[in-house]
């Protein structure tokens, strides 16, 4: 085997679609040099997809923090300037060789993935820590609470999974050095690789945040999107430097290192949450040594522009049982008080900010973008991946806080109650057909489940008229707004009335009689009638009949 092998910035790595909706693998440097011919990165999992990104995104901010579209030494500085070069990006359509080019092969020594003293994203010669075969590295398969053992429902053959080629460990490593579970940083004396005594790492940066993305027509647009050249958490200040992973000369010395969180985004997009060192048998890459590596406070990570936030500063994580549109106020609705100082994802004010100043055309289509893993109770081990995304017309960014965002919000809270509606109907057939409660007076769980999953099947209903309903908004259209509203009032009422009566020919015909039932020292008659009735009284209340109205 060569001591170096398989540069990523000219081997073939990343998947790309094309537009003729191909998959295609490519190097960095055509990722970005041709992301204006490439519909969007088609990774094996969304979450992949992100850590790619972000990967793509640290060399672009480097670059473009330092030098012009030509290439000319020009550091940014103010304020303006980084808008200035934002749009010069932008209206070329596509991203600048000579600039890209450059600064790769001035660092293309550091993106060597087998090297004998920097392979990227690893520490050379680490032979110890905790041992893995290649199918922990390989996210696609879902592992089982084991971390030694082999990942479940995997959608290959197990024996093909036990080592990889090149350019599948190459994506994998970025991805863990992102998502990594809790298995694979425990702490181990034996090496150079210290334990700091910082305490533990934990999950990845990316697995600790609920990651949104906003996605153009084509890969140059959504890198564009989301290359934020200010920093929004500080009121548009530009970052003293960019420093991403492969420009830092310190070579690792300590596992579990607690650090500052970083100031600038490429930094961050190439935190190395794990130290790793990929093993290879002839050329193939049979499984990995883990520890666990750099990792800092989630509430000191302001900088991290794509998630949203919570009270307390720290990032707040998606519901995985919710669409996109149940968290549109999160996502798009800015609120500042004293407990925190944002709560909109940072990616979202910069393209506010980017449509104030009319650098993006009004009939430009967005697609944010959520994606999320979900962890065993321990974090030991993967148990899904989420993702979901809405599409969006600009003008939405500009409503801020009045008009069409505060209306869509309401509308959406409503949503909410219908499903509460249609739990407390789908609870009162329950007992309307026999169902009856615990001697401890708690409900049992099969009522639980009846109520929980009737608010599913619900939501889901409502998902696709909804995403139509938001899709159809002329946001300057306000003098038919309330016609607008009643359109969707009229849609959620009738999904609720025919869901409602699917509830009912399920039961049986004793439920009609209903039966009588003591809950908290208090006797309640149910029945299919009297629950249908108290069913619409609540919908009439949510939904009010207008005059001329169905």
């Amino acid at each position: 085997m060569e001591e170096k092998e398989f540069n990523l910035i000219y081997e073939p790595w990343i998947r790309v679609l094309n537009e003729e909706c191909q998959i295609e693998e490519v190097s960095l440097l055509d990722a970005i040099i041709h992301a204006h011919e490439y519909t969007d990165l088609s990774g094996e999992l969304a979450t992949q997809d992100v850590a790619v990104l972000r990967l793509i995104l640290a060399v672009l901010h480097t670059v473009f923090s330092r030098v012009d579209v030509n290439g000319e030494d020009f550091p940014l500085e103010e304020e303006e300037d980084a808008y200035e070069r934002w749009k010069e990006l932008w209206d070329a359509g596509r991203f600048p060789e000579k600039p890209i080019k450059e600064y790769l092969e001035k660092w293309k020594e550091r993106f060597w993935l087998f090297h004998p003293e920097r392979p990227f994203g690893q520490v050379a010669g680490m032979d110890y820590g905790i041992s893995f075969e290649a199918t922990k590295l390989n996210g696609e398969i879902l592992e089982s609470n084991n971390p030694r053992s082999y990942r479940l429902f995997s959608g290959m053959l197990l024996d093909s999974a036990k080592e990889m080629n090149y350019n599948q460990a190459a994506r994998w490593l970025v991805y863990t050095n992102g998502f990594d579970d809790n298995s694979g940083c425990k702490p181990k004396g034996k090496g150079e690789l210290l334990d700091t005594g910082d305490g533990s790492p934990g999950i990845g940066w990316l697995g600790k945040i609920g990651i949104v993305l906003v996605k153009g027509k084509n890969l140059f647009e959504t890198l564009m999107l989301n290359l934020i050249l200010v920093q929004i958490h500080r009121d548009d200040m530009i970052p003293e430097k960019e420093k991403p992973m492969w420009e830092n000369d310190r070579i690792p010395k300590y596992q579990r290192k607690r650090i500052s969180a970083p100031d600038n985004l490429a930094e961050l997009y190439t935190l190395q949450s794990r130290r790793i060192f990929l093993k290879r048998v002839g050329r193939k890459v049979c499984g990995f040594w883990s520890l666990g590596g750099d990792f800092f406070d989630e509430d000191e990570a302001m900088i991290e522009p794509m998630t949203m936030w919570k009270s307390n500063n720290k990032p707040k994580m998606h519901d995985v049982s919710k669409q996109i549109w149940r968290e549109f106020s999160s996502i798009m609705i800015e609120e500042k008080n004293d407990d925190f100082i944002c709560r909109e994802p940072g990616v979202v004010m910069w393209i506010k900010k980017l449509i104030e100043r009319n650098y993006i055309l009004h009939s430009f289509l967005f697609h944010i973008e959520i994606v999320s893993i979900q962890y065993d109770d321990k974090k030991y081990s993967v148990s899904n991946v989420h993702s979901d995304f809405l599409k969006l017309n600009r003008d939405f960014f500009c409503d801020m806080k009045t008009n069409w965002q505060v209306y869509v919000k309401s509308e959406i809270k409503k949503c909410d109650r219908l499903a509460e509606i249609v739990g407390q109907f789908a609870e009162s057939l329950y007992f309307s057909s026999g169902g009856d409660v615990e001697k401890d007076g708690k409900l049992k769980k099969e009522k639980k489940d009846r109520a929980t999953l009737a608010r599913e099947q619900l939501y889901d209903r409502l998902d696709s008229p909804f995403r139509k309903w938001l899709r159809s908004i002329d946001t300057k259209d306000l003098e038919h707004r309330e016609e607008k509203r009643m359109e969707w009032s009229k849609i959620a009422k009738k999904i609720g009335y025919i869901y409602a009566d699917e509830l009912v020919s399920e039961v049986g015909g004793s439920a009609y009689t209903g039966k009588t039932i003591t809950k908290e020292k208090l006797k309640k008659h149910y029945s299919v009638p009297k629950a249908l009735n108290e069913f619409q009284i609540a919908l009439n209340r949510l939904y009010p009949k207008v005059k001329g109205g169905d």
